[in-house]
């Protein structure tokens, strides 16, 4: 019963009460929860003054202290992510300047507002983009200059992290645009000025030109007749779908060449056709007019009189077409940095050249001019053969007219030559012979407007011989053929 009165060995123990934080000076404590531990300079029982906060997860707060909260320069850690930043705190934020450096790579540094992007500051991101500029809620939100991975520049407004407002673009190419935009693209009022010399001024949606050329047109008759020798213009057009004239662009280059109607058997002594030497081979190329032509080369006054052969390598500057519907391919592939002169020596390298060459013009609102256009004579390697009479038809004359009987297609002779066999000699040829022609008006711009080539143009030529008014006859038509 004594032993009941007694009190219990724990009631007898002096109760222990918690730790309490230093009052002045330097001290240490840990806080109950543990979660804390403070190593500092105190005041009235508060962190005051310089002093260091440890986390139980290994991060921590290494700076200035007032009246018991992180307020001043410092230096902050996140164990949780590996961020750093190392700037002006206000109650445990990061807030005022400061630099943030980010484990997976990058850094801010700049202004902050409750531990986000907000002010004027810089940014470097993990793929060494740059901005720099003003920023609102974490974005980059008004003026600003951003440098990208791929070394485009941009300079003008922001909102909500996309390019949206007035700005100008400068790509790495040296190509550049300027106007209006909206949800990071173009939208609005806009002049785009590429490396390649080519410019679209006007309205933008969503990216693309509102009236954007589609189509490459030659104004004038269906057939053009022209006499044999004769020089002719031709008037291009670029066209949108709507055919309206693509009156906003300027600067594409194109580029003319030609082809005669490649035909296999005798047709008629107003036509002529060629053989193609062995060491020559023409691959024939497919025409919208239902006849497959092979290169021939176009004769200018201003190109300084071209030798026949340079002259047809200069219509072998593009690839031939292939067989079938499909459009030829560009004149020169597009590299970076380098490309090739359009219808130039393969292989030239080049930046962006102001000129054209001569077999080339550049679009001004929409429209092209190639004067004084000729047809030259047939190259070496092409073998005119002509329809002439037999000797019993020589002495009065030949007759117009199909392969009739007693005719034979004869092979023109070079330039000076004579046939040992008595048969007809041609004279040295100076221009092209009557026959069926094409030509081709071809955007060779390089790089591309946009990656969008504008599909190839033809116009079906007619030449006639000198001082006649008949048209030539088309092989396999009319009343030769019926016979």
């Amino acid at each position: 019963m004594a032993a009941a009165g007694h009190g219990s060995p724990s009631s007898s123990l002096p109760r222990r009460d918690p730790p309490r934080p230093p009052r002045d000076g330097y001290g240490v404590y840990v806080y109950p929860n543990s979660f804390f531990r403070y190593e500092g300079e105190w005041k009235g029982g508060k962190k005051h003054g310089r002093g260091k906060l440890l986390f139980k997860d290994g991060g921590y707060y290494e700076g200035e202290f007032t009246d018991g909260e992180i307020t001043g320069e410092g230096c902050r850690i996140w164990a949780s992510s590996g961020n750093t930043y190392s700037g002006q705190f206000v109650l445990g934020e990061p807030q005022g300047r400061g630099v943030m450096k980010y484990k997976a790579g990058g850094c801010y540094e700049g202004e902050l507002s409750h531990g986000m992007r907000e002010g004027y500051g810089r940014l470097v991101d993990r793929d060494g983009q740059a901005y720099w500029g003003w920023f609102h809620d974490n974005q980059r939100h008004g003026q600003g200059h951003m440098v990208f991975r791929n070394g485009d520049e941009y300079e003008g407004d922001w909102v909500r992290g996309q390019r949206q407002g007035h700005g100008v673009l400068r790509c790495a190419d040296g190509s550049t645009y300027e106007g209006q935009w909206h949800g990071d693209v173009f939208s609005g009022l806009g002049r785009m000025t590429l490396c390649s010399g080519a410019v679209y001024r006007g309205m933008w949606i969503n990216g693309h030109p509102a009236a954007q050329a589609r189509k490459i047109v030659i104004l004038g008759p269906e057939v053009m007749d022209v006499a044999q020798g004769s020089s002719f213009d031709l008037n291009v057009q670029l066209q949108q779908d709507s055919g309206e004239v693509a009156e906003s662009e300027d600067g594409r280059v194109l580029k003319i060449s030609a082809g005669v109607r490649y035909v296999q058997l005798p047709a008629y002594s107003e036509v002529s056709f060629f053989k193609v030497d062995k060491d020559n081979p023409e691959t024939p190329f497919q025409t919208p007019f239902g006849f497959e032509c092979i290169a021939y080369p176009l004769w200018s006054p201003k190109s300084g009189a071209l030798e026949p052969r340079a002259a047809l390598e200069s219509a072998r500057g593009d690839p031939l077409l292939p067989r079938g519907d499909r459009e030829p391919a560009a004149a020169s592939d597009t590299s970076q940095g380098q490309r090739d002169i359009p219808g130039g020596p393969p292989g030239e390298a080049r930046g962006c050249e102001p000129h054209c060459p001569e077999d080339c013009r550049r679009v001004e609102q929409g429209c092209a001019r190639f004067s004084d256009v000729c047809l030259g004579p047939p190259p070496p390697g092409y073998s005119p053969i002509l329809f002439l009479d037999d000797p019993r038809e020589k002495a009065g004359g030949r007759p117009r007219g199909g392969l009739g009987p007693g005719r034979t297609p004869t092979t023109q002779d070079p330039p000076g030559g004579s046939r040992p066999d008595g048969a007809a000699t041609a004279e040295p040829a100076a221009a092209a012979f009557p026959g069926e022609y094409v030509v081709m008006i071809r955007d060779v711009t390089d790089p591309p407007f946009l990656g969008h080539v504008l599909p190839t143009a033809f116009k079906h030529l007619r030449v006639s011989g000198k001082g006649t008014d008949r048209q030539p006859h088309v092989p396999g038509e009319g009343p030769e053929s019926l016979s």
